[in-house]
């Protein structure tokens, strides 16, 4: 059952910790902390729900602690990838095209607006928190991809911070390891993630949160994920036309050109 009232509830941490997080911005000069938040607003919701229901079941702590798992660590790498970098590129670009004002403007563009989203898409944990069906199957298989797409995703990242470590890679397209198999293994693991938190809101009962996993899934394919970082990426690293060639983009499958082989 949808407790209206409760996921009202969740609109607090979901637009409070953006706002706070936008005042902490303003005195950076730096709007791209807002990427580290994205992960600690759906924890928040969480949170939130879980000490709001009167109610908890070994599902709703499961729930609770993948999801802390998950949005712990994507903070954190993501903050220590950002650290002492700058404002990234996209919000550069933004800050342009919404000058002037663009600090007042932000709050709204930039970090309410993912704080909604967060909140929206945070569905399937409100139905797996507050979901009194017993334990079943999908409660199995939706922690199983959620920790495969964390560990996917966490494994992609290592890879990369290692690439880009090293002086000799500079401006060279990253093609080794899962990133071999697909040119986003990092989104293609978050992805996984959502539908994994889908899967327990099912098993909870909680079948008319769909939308939050097709919702990310559509933002991480056309909105902020795949679709942005590459809209200029070949005239950058010229050698990424041959690995958009050759590579998935998203769901992990055999190089093309491995293939061939195998085939001939």
């Amino acid at each position: 059952m949808f407790d209206l009232p409760l996921f009202l509830y969740g609109l607090f941490p979901a637009l409070l910790l953006p706002l706070l997080t936008w005042i902490v911005s303003l005195l950076k000069g730096d709007v791209s902390i807002v990427d580290s938040l994205w992960s600690i607003v759906f924890l928040a919701l969480g949170i939130t729900w879980f000490t709001g229901y009167e109610f908890t079941t070994s599902r709703s702590i499961l729930v609770l602690t993948l999801l802390g798992f998950w949005a712990l660590r994507l903070s954190a790498y993501i903050t220590w990838r950002n650290w002492g970098e700058g404002e990234d590129p996209r919000y550069q670009a933004m800050r342009r095209k919404f000058s002037p004002h663009f600090s007042i403007k932000s709050l709204f563009i930039v970090f309410l607006l993912q704080g909604t989203l967060a909140w929206i898409i945070a569905l399937p944990l409100l139905a797996a928190i507050t979901g009194s069906r017993p334990p079943n199957l999908l409660d199995g298989l939706a922690a199983s991809l959620i920790i495969f797409g964390v560990l996917f995703e966490s494994i992609a990242d290592a890879q990369l911070a290692a690439f880009r470590s090293r002086p000799a890679n500079q401006g060279r397209v990253m093609d080794k390891g899962l990133w071999r198999y697909t040119r986003h293994p990092n989104y293609f693991g978050e992805c996984c993630v959502w539908w994994g938190f889908y899967l327990f809101a099912v098993a909870a009962g909680g079948w008319w949160s769909l939308l939050s996993p097709v919702l990310m899934t559509f933002l991480l394919l056309r909105v902020s994920g795949v679709t942005l970082l590459e809209k200029d990426i070949v005239e950058r690293r010229p050698g990424y036309r041959n690995y958009v060639e050759r590579t998935n983009a998203f769901i992990p499958g055999i190089p093309r050109d491995t293939a061939s082989a195998v085939t001939q």
